[in-house]
């Protein structure tokens, strides 16, 4: 749900010196970006942007010559709000996380002779071709104009945007405008992240997009858009460093600032005004608390890393929502009944107030069950308070008493409400399973259980291969579907953007080799099972071993050397 403002990190340190700004004030433009101190000790482990070409005499013709870097590719998680929403709105404070629904962006190199750049977003049906020698790129690299990767930038610039008009006028001329509307949003935010920080002697590729996240459905896909794009052009101009095991904390979050802080811009190229909120969970992955400060003031925003990651059920009404139709309603309620409705938004601030001092607290323990349990009430009674604000929809109290009914998970709406998604933190398995009753619900026997006597949030009735699981998923999947909903199996506060370099994938048995995913191999995968089952990123339904592939790379702040 978007609100107004902009995320930046407060510890945050810019790695120029004062002298140093002064210097990248020039209009000169460098070949990928500024020498300075801070990337020397930052040495990135990518390739090097393949060098410009000697220029050849007009009368002799340019050989085809072969790409000189191999594919790689960049994904990036959606989100979910799991406590706060609307409260937000209001100046409390909300939780969002990220979930293991991606998108995934493969990036392909052409010959140098090809002086082409390619964007093929099939999910929404676009596909389109530009002259990089003709982008406007005089108009980027002007005084005052031209942006380096660790600017911080809060606002788009009407004439760059003006000079980019064009070329995105250029896209499906004749698609009717609602699709035309979406193609062009993407264009824009690409062309603006392409013209700011590549430059004319940058490779021709291909930026292949394909997601798993619903669109539309408040699960944060534009961000996770932006940030494929943001994170895989910072790796082509060499301004990121790992992401590998030995590298320090405070490292990861500069790399993720920097991503984060252009995936910012794509987010106001296709949104105008986010509140940065997405793009700041999907770069960094677990959960950010997010809280407005009042006009003119930076939000508070403060990352989660104790988050436990959690399975999760995500269902999709598959109904249409307005944000702002729903934010009108609550602030029609303030306005008809200013007490009560202020009461309820201050209880919402309780409920993630609650969840953010138990996440924080010295003594707190991820895998405890008691601790789940309480992040979990925590959810019930937030969906609650939404109830009671007008924001709920008869589809998602449907969907509530569906997965209510089989006991196995505290369930709210996410987001806006009046359709969308409603999520639900599956509960772990009881302390003992026995023959008697799991959660009140559900006789378990000793096939049925893996005989652990031990209450951790990282085993729940779902995330194990059980007869339990599949009995209660399979019922639930086809009442579901009957009555026109779309369920997924996910993560809750996973990994954040995650780099696959080149784009190799090896099985988890060791095996000699690799599957390299190029293109086409990409684009033939069917669907959100095709995807995962080609790139995805290990997940709930990869426990066995030949089901693991290897390669993809994260940057994880929360995870020291030592541990």
């Amino acid at each position: 749900m978007a609100v107004n403002g902009s995320v930046r990190r407060a510890n945050f340190v810019s790695p120029l010196t004062h002298q140093q700004r002064s210097a990248s004030q020039s209009t000169q433009i460098p070949e990928h970006s500024p020498a300075n101190s801070a990337r020397a000790q930052l040495t990135s482990k990518m390739p090097s942007v393949i060098p410009s070409t000697t220029n050849v005499a007009p009368a002799l013709k340019r050989k085809q010559s072969s790409p000189m870097m191999p594919p790689f590719m960049v994904s990036a998680p959606g989100k979910v709000i799991v406590y706060g929403e609307h409260a937000v709105v209001h100046g409390k404070a909300a939780i969002a996380a990220a979930i293991s629904l991606r998108s995934y962006l493969h990036v392909s190199f052409l010959s140098k002779s090809n002086r082409t750049v390619k964007l093929r977003f099939p999910d929404i049906q676009m596909e389109h071709t530009w002259n990089i020698d003709e982008l406007p790129w005089d108009a980027f690299s002007k005084a005052g104009k031209k942006k380096y990767y660790y600017d911080l930038v809060t606002a788009l610039d009407p004439d760059l945007l003006a000079a980019i008009q064009p070329f995105i006028d250029e896209v499906s001329p004749k698609a009717p405008e609602s699709i035309r509307k979406i193609q062009h949003a993407s264009a824009c935010s690409f062309l603006y992240l392409f013209l700011s920080l590549a430059s004319r002697k940058t490779p021709p590729c291909v930026y292949t997009l394909r997601s798993t996240i619903p669109i539309g459905a408040g699960l944060g896909s534009s961000a996770s858009i932006s940030v494929c794009l943001s994170a895989a052009l910072l790796m082509q101009i060499r301004a990121l460093s790992g992401p590998h095991q030995d590298q320090p904390p405070q490292e990861c979050e500069l790399n993720i600032e920097r991503i984060n802080r252009w995936a910012f811009v794509g987010e106001m190229c296709i949104h105008g005004n986010p509140s940065g909120i997405d793009n700041t969970v999907s770069s960094g992955g677990k959960a950010v608390l997010y809280q407005r400060m009042g006009e003119g003031k930076p939000p508070r925003v403060e990352p989660l890393h104790n988050f436990p990651e959690l399975p999760l059920l995500l269902v999709n009404t598959r109904q249409s929502r307005s944000t702002a139709t729903e934010v009108a309603k609550v602030g029609t309620l303030r306005t008809l009944h200013p007490a009560l409705a202020e009461n309820i938004l201050e209880s919402i601030g309780m409920v993630t107030e609650s969840a953010h001092q138990l996440l924080t607290s010295p003594d707190f323990d991820p895998t405890s069950h008691t601790a789940l349990k309480h992040l979990g009430e925590l959810v019930t009674i937030n969906h609650g308070l939404l109830v009671s604000l007008g924001v709920s929809h008869p589809k998602l109290e449907r969907v509530r008493e569906l997965i209510d009914h089989t006991g196995i998970g505290w369930t709210k709406l996410t987001g806006a409400g009046g359709g969308g998604c409603a999520i639900s933190i599956i509960k772990p398995k009881p302390p003992a399973l026995t023959n008697g009753h799991s959660n009140g619900t559900h006789e378990l026997s000793s096939d049925e259980s893996d005989n652990s006597s031990e209450a951790d949030c990282s085993a729940s009735i779902i995330s194990n291969g059980t007869k339990l699981k599949h009995k209660i998923l399979d019922s639930l999947q086809v009442k579901l579907e009957n009555e026109g909903f779309e369920k997924f199996e996910t993560t809750l506060a996973g990994d954040g953007v995650g780099i696959l370099w080149p784009a190799v994938l090896h099985n988890g048995n060791e095996e000699e080799g690799g599957e390299e995913i190029d293109q086409e191999k990409f684009l033939m995968a069917e669907g959100t099972v095709g995807i995962e089952r080609l790139v995805g990123v290990a997940g709930p339904r990869r426990k066995l071993a030949k089901d693991v592939r290897e390669g993809w790379k994260f940057w994880r702040p929360w995870v020291t050397h030592e541990e």
